[in-house]
């Protein structure tokens, strides 16, 4: 008798247990209890998923690449190089040539009429107005040889309605190039050079330059268009007369564009190239 109750506690136990096991825990969500491993299994890719850890921020999406960020300057503007300029004046019947072997002044003041004027009018050019024009500049010029000197060349072209221009005096031949062109640039008016070391007159009508004179200090002079009123003459010492509108190399223009002699006539300008020079009103 003991022995069967002792067997039927042992089944209820073990039918207790099985009843256990087969029982839903409850409290828990459909899915699997245990922790899903965010690490890639050893030697696989993690297919390019960053897989952010509890608590850490997202990580942005990289700023685009931009051109510039605010408060840079913005790239600058590369310097353009120097190109070949051409200014020239004249035209076809502004030539005159000086009726005697003095008035070069005089026929310089008028070939400087017919390079300014545009208006289509009659030029310069009579041998009476030549002479009073000469008359004119010796009667303001002083110390010149019973001659006109480039005082009164340059104060009758401006009282004429040319000017103003003004005698300059310039110790380097490049510079006095350069100074020259850039006042042509600069009025649209031609220079007057002292050639000869201060004894003869020219016009110069134009320029070529590599570089324009108003946008590059540093330009350079290759050709000077000139008119010179004694030719064809020339001269037994100084060389021949160019043909007008001729256009001279600056090597060319040196052979007969030298300093002046301050002997030649006394002025406060130092020695060095001389020029009629125009400037702006």
């Amino acid at each position: 008798m003991a022995g069967a109750r002792l067997r039927v506690l042992a089944w209820v136990v073990a039918l207790a247990g099985f009843l256990t096991a087969c029982t839903p825990t409850t409290g828990l969500p459909e899915a699997a209890t245990e922790p899903v491993s965010t690490a890639a299994p050893s030697g696989t890719a993690s297919a390019g998923l960053a897989v952010a850890e509890a608590g850490d921020a997202p990580t942005p999406p990289p700023a685009p690449a931009t051109a510039s960020t605010p408060g840079s300057s913005p790239a600058a503007e590369p310097t353009p190089a120097p190109q070949p300029f051409a200014l020239n004046l004249y035209r076809e019947g502004d030539f005159v040539p000086q009726y005697t072997f003095d008035w070069c002044v005089a026929a310089s003041i008028q070939m400087a009429h017919n390079l300014i004027d545009d208006t289509g009018g009659s030029g310069w050019a009579d041998r009476a107005q030549q002479s009073d024009l000469w008359e004119m500049a010796r009667a303001r010029s002083f110390d010149s040889f019973n001659g006109a000197n480039p005082y009164g060349w340059a104060q009758v072209l401006t009282e004429s309605g040319m000017g103003p221009y003004r005698v300059v005096s310039i110790p380097d031949y490049g510079e006095a190039l350069r100074t020259a062109a850039r006042a042509m640039a600069e009025t649209g008016r031609p220079v007057g050079l002292v050639m000869w070391s201060g004894r003869h007159a020219w016009v110069m009508s134009g320029f070529e330059s590599l570089g324009d004179p108003r946008q590059f200090a540093d330009f350079s002079v290759t050709g000077i268009h000139v008119l010179d009123p004694l030719y064809p003459y020339g001269s037994t010492q100084w060389g021949p007369s160019p043909a007008p509108n001729s256009l001279l190399s600056p090597e060319q223009l040196a052979t007969q564009f030298v300093i002046r002699e301050p002997r030649r006539w006394s002025s406060g300008l130092p020695a060095g190239y001389l020029l009629v020079l125009p400037v702006a009103a």
